[in-house]
């Protein structure tokens, strides 16, 4: 019991409601700093992968493991908590790593955020809520557009900075 309940709260670092709470709060902290960019990403990442995470489990319809405790309403694949996770810590520890100055820091960044990644999968095939391949579905699938956004972000950034430098000319 006691397993299972600090499975139920590493689990609930990366609810809808956790995400969402975190998001918005991250969304007026790069707000309050006009750090546009970040919040532009943050903007794409969040909904973006709710909705992929939707379509994905519409299209797999891929029912729950039969031998969980925990009753659940929905499709099983990929996994919603881990994607949650992959895409809100990724970003964060890629805003983290981008502004770190030594490779020290970097690497215990993504050591830490791969781990929180980890646990949250864990915690929800420990909690019978998904097979393992929803979890690495959910992973890869959230890492994909997680990618996808930040490298359109600074594709944009690095567009309107070199347009403004012509500008200048």
């Amino acid at each position: 019991p006691t397993l299972t309940a600090r499975m139920a709260l590493v689990s609930a670092f990366a609810s809808t409601v956790a995400i969402l709470g975190l998001s918005i709060a991250a969304s007026a902290f790069l707000l309050w700093k006009r750090r546009w960019y970040e919040l532009l990403a943050l903007a794409a990442v969040v909904p973006g992968g709710v909705l992929l995470n939707f379509f994905l489990k519409i299209a797999f319809a891929r029912a729950r493991p039969a031998w969980g405790d925990v009753d659940l309403i929905g499709f099983s694949f990929p996994s919603g908590h881990t994607m949650g996770a992959t895409l809100f810590y990724g970003l964060l520890g890629a805003y983290f790593v981008f502004g770190a100055k030594s490779w020290w820091s970097r690497a215990i960044t993504v050591a830490l955020v791969f781990m929180i990644i980890c646990a949250v999968g864990f915690s929800r095939i420990y909690l019978g809520a998904h097979y393992f391949s929803d979890v690495v579905a959910a992973f890869a699938a959230g890492a994909a557009w997680l990618a996808i956004c930040l490298t359109a972000v600074e594709t944009l950034r690095r567009h309107r900075r070199s347009s403004a430098r012509l500008a200048g000319l």
